[in-house]
């Protein structure tokens, strides 16, 4: 019932189907491809309580559940296709307590977008390209190609002009709309200036678009010569280090780290970004001995910012791009070979004290259906303990 989905293709039903879905069912599927291609997804069986679809139906999202337009809502009748205009898609099923059918199955895949302009939003910076042959099939070269501030120049190479980007500079104009923080440039391609116009001027506005986690990528071009959207998702850059004492001065290399029952460990997370009015918050980390299953068979230490563990800690940071904290190394980590962590971090915008950051311990009897919870996961390790249980000289 739901997930987070990276395959290029693949399946999509209901829960048991062919046979009766549950009621009560509440399923949210993230489908996410490769940058630079769509998703497309194929209703190949619809069979629910008909009507309206006030009870049971599926919704299918252009993009993040809580932030995207609303592709379509269908319950029974024809078995639609829809393409999304990024590299997201969402897909809602519902179901009430009454009546219970066969339910839905449909296909996805993903098809490649047009290359002629492409965005990515890493950590630091918009990457954005611009074909040559497409300029050229416009009637332009690659020198009326400039941004919104003519002091940041492109890189040209043979086929292509290449604008890198900063968020907090060369014009990049910064955003808040609710949740949603904006960063906007526009790329202006011109005629010269002595020449009659014969053609319109054409102008790329660009917005990496981030919703906690989530990047939303966009390039539209307008001026009535060409409209190209392109929307594309992606996820912040955190990693987790584990340091060798509370100075958090030497970071610890070793892998496998091996520790010592009931010795201190200590933690930093990093968010790399390049604009500083954002902070990380620790929402979860659990351990397992298992990297790739964290719900069998675990140990709490922090849950939806409710401390589990008493030995857990904070330390202040000397940036809001930083989270310092640390445990001790617990009783389960000498029933397994091997210990990994694996920690669930926010991003919000610094000083939103209504953003998740800000909350602290959140008791959640439900399960949250934001977007694939909103969160970056990281897993690090392996912890491993010393043999005998013999007290460290060095953590390092």
């Amino acid at each position: 019932c739901g997930g987070s989905i990276s395959n290029s293709s693949g399946m999509l039903q209901s829960p048991f189907y062919p046979g009766s879905y549950p009621n009560n069912a509440d399923c949210v599927w993230e489908i996410q491809v490769e940058n630079n291609f769509r998703v497309t997804l194929t209703f190949r069986d619809i069979a629910m309580q008909s009507g309206r679809c006030q009870f049971d139906y599926i919704e299918v999202y252009d993009g993040p559940l809580h932030s995207s337009p609303l592709l379509g809502r269908l319950c029974s009748g024809s078995f639609p296709t829809y393409i999304s205009s990024s590299n997201m898609m969402t897909v809602h099923f519902h179901s009430d307590s009454r009546y219970t059918f066969r339910g839905f199955q449909a296909h996805y895949s993903s098809v490649p977008a047009d290359h002629n302009i492409t965005l990515l939003c890493l950590p630091d910076y918009m990457h954005a390209v611009v074909s040559r042959d497409y300029l050229q099939s416009q009637g332009y070269s690659a020198q009326m190609v400039t941004l919104n501030d003519n002091q940041c120049k492109p890189t040209v190479t043979p086929h292509e002009v290449i604008f890198n980007i900063p968020y907090n500079g060369c014009g990049t104009i910064q955003e808040e709309n609710n949740d949603t923080i904006n960063y906007s440039n526009m790329i202006k391609v011109a005629s010269s200036g002595y020449i009659i116009r014969r053609k319109n001027n054409i102008h790329l506005h660009i917005s990496c678009k981030m919703l906690q986690n989530t990047w939303m990528q966009i390039m539209y071009v307008a001026e009535d010569i060409v409209d190209v959207n392109e929307n594309q998702f992606g996820r912040y850059d955190v990693n987790i280090t584990f340091y060798d004492s509370s100075l958090f001065l030497r970071q610890v290399h070793d892998s496998p780290y091996y520790i010592d029952l009931n010795q201190n460990l200590y933690l930093q997370a990093y968010l790399h970004s390049s604009d500083p009015d954002l902070v990380i918050f620790v929402d979860t980390c659990v351990a397992s001995p298992d990297p790739h299953d964290f719900n069998t068979l675990t140990y709490d230490i922090i849950k939806n910012g409710c401390v589990r563990d008493s030995s857990y800690a904070t330390y202040p940071s000397p940036y809001s791009h930083f989270a310092r904290f640390k445990f001790s190394a617990f009783e389960f980590i000498s029933h397994h070979t091997l210990v990994y962590l694996r920690c669930e971090l926010v991003v919000c915008r610094l000083g939103d004290y209504s953003s998740r950051c800000y909350r602290g311990c959140v008791s959640r009897y439900k399960r949250d259906t934001s977007s694939a919870e909103e969160k970056v996961n990281v897993v690090v390790g392996p912890l491993q303990l010393r043999e005998g249980g013999a007290q460290s000289k060095s953590a390092g």
